[in-house]
């Protein structure tokens, strides 16, 4: 399977030749060029063998695959030489929280799943196949991607709502001998953790000396927090919309309070803004607003990573006023935060490798890695690689399948 990338027309007109909708409207391609791109979505199936005459289709299908077949069923690993399984990813959504959109249904986000498995290709050769749901509760989610797990070398959940996503990828990492992967928790620490890595490098301070605030408590917020404990960060405390996530607090959920155990060393309470009163780092993924005051607050040369899209929590002609490295989740900034930096590169290794899961190594390896693309050239506003950067992929890939082999989750 191939994706590909479809140009818009100049006109309305679909591969299938169909010009107008239904109703009789005018086409939205006329008033949108988003839409004439989308028209009969962005992505093809394609053929990697011939099927020219009758040899080709004696060997492709009837009788040549009888023989294939057979010796699968002898050797089932097999499967990974004959067959596309160790090339292609299943990205799964229920269409729960859709970038921005939240709960917009399993049909709404096909465009979105349909462009990260056109990123999985473009940026890092993986094949993906966008799979949508019809489904939220988590028995039923978890049951059916078990079931359509021999199709694929590894899974990809993507926009599914906190906390349900920590429950779905948890009981399919048990359940499955192939890597399961949240973008939108790990993908986000991966990339965030390498800025973070090259923001105190420029400073010249270890990482172990920075204080950080996190504002979300969902599913990036939760990820990030562990990651950067991994990495060895000296503090970071959580905030949600009731303040600062501590253990003094009454009313958190299971995963908010395992959260309250290893994070806020210094105990701090209370609100995010006051929390980022002497902060090294600011990381938003929440939307919402962070006051000037607050910002104005912070350490002196601190990071302020406001990656909320469209609309950062601290816009950079704010940030830049108080903050030595400024970051976003926009590409008209500099220094965008983009899962694109980490999931083709961490699924393209783990699958060169067969790994049978992304371990916590693996993750710190593709942050590593990552980081070390930007090298020589490190500056205020460029502590992170462009995604066009053609080095990217491979240095994360190779980084994700040395680790893996280290880590004993790789079988080849």
């Amino acid at each position: 399977m191939a994706a590909e990338i479809v140009n818009p027309r100049s006109d309305s007109e679909s591969r299938t030749g169909r010009t107008e909708q239904g109703d009789g409207a005018e086409p939205l391609d006329s008033f949108d060029p988003a839409f004439a791109l989308h028209r009969g979505g962005k992505m093809a199936v394609q053929a990697t063998v011939p099927i020219r005459d009758k040899d080709d289709l004696s060997l492709a299908y009837t009788p040549g695959v009888a023989k294939v077949c057979s010796a699968i069923a002898e050797q089932p690993d097999l499967v990974h030489d004959y067959t596309w399984k160790s090339q292609v990813v299943a990205v799964v959504t229920d269409g729960t929280a859709v970038l921005g959109l939240g709960d917009i249904g399993p049909e709404a986000s096909l465009p979105v799943m349909e462009g990260k498995a056109i990123l999985f290709k473009q940026f890092g050769g993986v094949d993906a196949v966008p799979i949508a749901l019809a489904c939220t509760d988590v028995d039923e989610i978890v049951e059916t991607v078990v079931r359509l797990a021999p199709s694929f070398g590894g899974v990809n959940l993507e926009d599914i709502s906190a906390p349900r996503c920590f429950e779905i990828e948890k009981r399919l990492q048990e359940r499955l001998d192939i890597p399961v992967f949240h973008d939108d928790q790990h993908g986000t620490a991966v990339v965030t953790l390498a800025a973070l890595r090259n923001a105190a490098r420029l400073s010249g301070r270890p990482l172990g000396d920075l204080r950080a605030v996190i504002s979300g408590a969902g599913a990036a917020g939760v990820a990030i927090a562990k990651m950067l404990i991994e990495a060895g960060i000296g503090d970071v405390a959580v905030a949600d919309r009731k303040g600062v996530v501590s253990r003094d607090r009454g009313d958190l959920t299971p995963i908010k309070a395992e959260l309250a155990s290893f994070t806020n060393k210094a105990g701090i309470s209370g609100s995010l803004e006051s929390a980022l009163s002497g902060a090294d780092v600011f990381i938003g993924v929440s939307g919402g607003t962070v006051p000037e005051p607050a910002v104005a607050s912070m350490a002196e040369g601190a990071f302020v990573f406001a990656m909320a899209n469209p609309n950062p929590e601290v816009h950079p002609e704010i940030a830049h006023k108080y903050a030595a490295v400024v970051a976003t989740g926009r590409s008209d900034f500099p220094n965008q935060i983009n899962n694109v930096l980490a999931f083709p590169g961490i699924f393209a290794g783990a699958l060169q490798v067969r790994a049978s899961r992304i371990t916590e190594g693996m993750k710190l390896a593709a942050a590593e890695a990552l980081a070390s693309v930007v090298g020589d050239d490190l500056a205020a506003d460029y502590v992170i690689p462009s995604p066009f950067d053609e080095r990217v992929a491979p240095a994360v890939t190779a980084a994700v399948a040395a680790a893996a082999r280290a880590e004993g989750v790789a079988r080849r």
